[in-house]
């Protein structure tokens, strides 16, 4: 299979390719030298760039380029009411998030394609005692497009430091939904936001450069998680979950009525508004159960999916 074929492999592995860009400086100002292995080493820099095209009746993955430790396995064909969309499954060799770990992935979905990017299972963010760890996103949709960006929870452990930055370029007449989980911590084991600083930066806009949405998260909970626990961010709860859907096939006003419908008879606490130009619609949920957040963001994904294509999502297991 050929590399994706906008970068050389030499600019993949330059410093100014996967490091974050405008990093926090609440995250920034923990850079350090680990006494580990230091950002830049080999296995600290996973690199994930995917360019998907229509071949005949169904989507093909033409262009891959990864480095471990992100990887992926073949392309699925799993959707019976959309047997042309790709599924995609992104994994990590090393099993979490590391301290000075840089990430980056990249997926480029050409005219008419329909993809669905998910990972193999939630995201770790490790413990770190020095630097921080980042990774970052890039996702272009092309005209006549679909594209479901839908990753598992991100869980923090205790002092992790994280920063994603994700930027989402959406060309007129393509059709994004972009989806995201994150949990207070290792529950079970009784960590409740005690990370150190967790930080993530969502910005989706046309290719002329026009604006459309910008969601910024800042997280540092301080003595005993007091600074996360208020109306603004978790209001109390364990996990938080946002779908962005960005799209022209409908009325803004009805993708959020769609969403409305969706979540209000499910017990969580939410809210749904339109986004900026009309450009679509997007929902945010807080809740103390995993699995009615799970549920709720899965009815929310459903009721688009439907109202968008005229399908039903499939039923995607996972281990």
């Amino acid at each position: 299979m050929p590399l994706a074929p906008q970068r050389p492999t030499a600019g993949r592995l330059a410093e100014e390719y996967y490091t974050a860009v405008r990093v926090p400086p609440d995250v920034a100002a923990l850079a350090s030298v680990p006494d580990t292995l230091a950002p830049g080493s080999p296995a600290k820099v996973g690199i994930l760039d995917l360019a998907f095209a229509v071949r005949g009746e169904r989507t093909e993955l033409v262009g891959r380029y990864q480095k471990t430790p992100l990887q992926i396995m073949r392309p699925l064909w799993i959707d019976p009411a959309l047997p042309g969309m790709s599924y995609v499954y992104l994994m990590a060799t090393g099993g979490g998030i590391a301290q000075a770990d840089r990430y980056r992935m990249d997926f480029h979905c050409g005219p008419d394609t329909q993809v669905h990017l998910t990972t193999q299972a939630a995201t770790k963010v490790f413990k770190m005692e020095h630097d921080y760890a980042s990774q970052r996103v890039h996702l272009t949709a092309e005209a006549g497009s679909y594209v479901e960006y839908l990753p598992d929870p991100l869980i923090p452990f205790e002092d992790a430091r994280f920063y994603q930055r994700t930027e989402v370029t959406v060309a007129p007449g393509a059709t994004v939904l972009i989806g995201d989980t994150l949990t207070a911590g290792r529950l079970a084991r009784g960590e409740r936001h005690v990370y150190r600083t967790l930080a993530t930066d969502l910005r989706v806009s046309r290719p002329d450069g026009t604006l459309l949405a910008v969601d910024t998260l800042r997280l540092a909970p301080g003595t005993a998680g007091q600074g996360v626990l208020g109306p603004g961010v978790f209001a109390g709860h364990d996990h938080v979950a946002s779908l962005f859907v960005v799209t022209d096939r409908v009325p803004a006003s009805g993708l959020a009525d769609t969403l409305h419908e969706a979540l209000a008879p499910l017990g969580v606490l939410y809210g749904v508004s339109v986004l900026p130009r009309d450009c679509g619609a997007w929902m945010r949920l807080i809740d103390d159960s995993p699995i009615r957040v799970a549920a709720a963001h899965r009815a929310a994904w459903h009721a688009v999916r439907r109202q968008l294509t005229g399908h039903p999502a499939p039923d995607l297991r996972k281990p």
